[in-house]
Formats: C-alpha cells, structure tokens, sequence
C-alpha cells in the first residue's frame, strides 16, 4: 500500500501519484521483495525539509528528498531476517512496513532546469532513489555509491524513464 500525502502549496502540473506508484512497485520487483510492501510518501516543499532535515539529520538546509527506512538490512536488499521482527509487518495488512519518503517538490523544479530533464524524471528519481534507501541501501562509500547509481537507474530504465 502507498500512502501519498501531497503538502505542496502549489498545483504539480505532474501525475504524481501515478509515477509514485510505479517507481515503487518497480523498486519492489528490481529487488526482488518477496512481500507486499506499505510506503508513506509526503510531497511538500523546501521549508518543510529544511525543518526535517534540521530536526533528523541536525542540518540546517533543505535537500531534494529524506529517506526514513523502518527496517535495518544487514546487507541491502537481504529479506533473510525479516520474519525475525513482527514489528516489520503492519498486523492490520500484513504488509512490510518499508518507511517515508518526503520529497520537497521546490527541489524537483529546481533540480529539472539544473540537469536538464522533464519534473516527471526527476520525481521518479528521487523516489527511485529514497526506494533503495527503504530497502537498506547507502552511499557512504564509491562502492555503495556506484551501486545504488546503477541499481537507481536500472529501475528507472525499466520503467522508460530516461534522462531527455
């Protein structure tokens, strides 16, 4: 199940909802989850994140999208031990509680016109990208980084969302 909580202040001239979705549905098959998933989505804007950010990663700046996993992956992606915790499942649905997503939508505009493609590539980025975060992925270091690139862009790629 997809919750998606639209905060913006201004229309999205986007189908958000759809493209949410699908990258999510998507993100789920790419690493192959054997669960039906529940994900939160809050669409808002840069003054939000900046106070998210502020408050849960002690930055004082907006960024383009926070990522709040509800499980901890020993390795990514790694389903092994996840009926170890039933507190990883929702016990009204039954379904993997994978986290939130907030993604401020200023970033999205912003960084469109910045890297020179469509609202909608970059939302279904940001989204592809926060996904894999859920699923216990990181960047910390070249390796991590090149692989969530790669992964980021395979599941987008399969979608047929390409940089214009």
């Amino acid at each position: 199940m997809i919750y998606i909580d639209n905060k913006y202040k201004n229309p999205i001239e986007i189908d958000y909802q759809d493209i949410a979705c699908k990258v999510i549905d998507e993100a789920e098959n790419f690493v192959k989850c054997p669960y039906d998933c529940e994900v939160n989505l809050l669409i808002t804007d840069n003054d939000e994140v900046l106070v998210l950010n502020k408050e849960t990663r002690n930055i004082d700046s907006p960024t383009d999208v926070l990522s709040f996993p509800a499980i901890e992956f020993d390795k990514p992606a790694d389903f092994s031990k996840i009926e170890d915790n039933d507190f990883n499942f929702n016990p009204e649905s039954g379904e993997l509680v994978l986290g939130d997503i907030v993604i401020s939508y200023d970033k999205v505009l912003e960084q469109s016109e910045e890297y020179g493609h469509s609202h909608q590539r970059e939302f279904a980025f940001l989204i592809a990208h926060s996904m894999l975060h859920l699923f216990g992925y990181d960047h910390m270091n070249e390796e991590e980084r090149k692989t969530m690139e790669i992964d980021q862009e395979s599941i987008l790629n399969n979608l047929n969302i390409r940089r214009d």
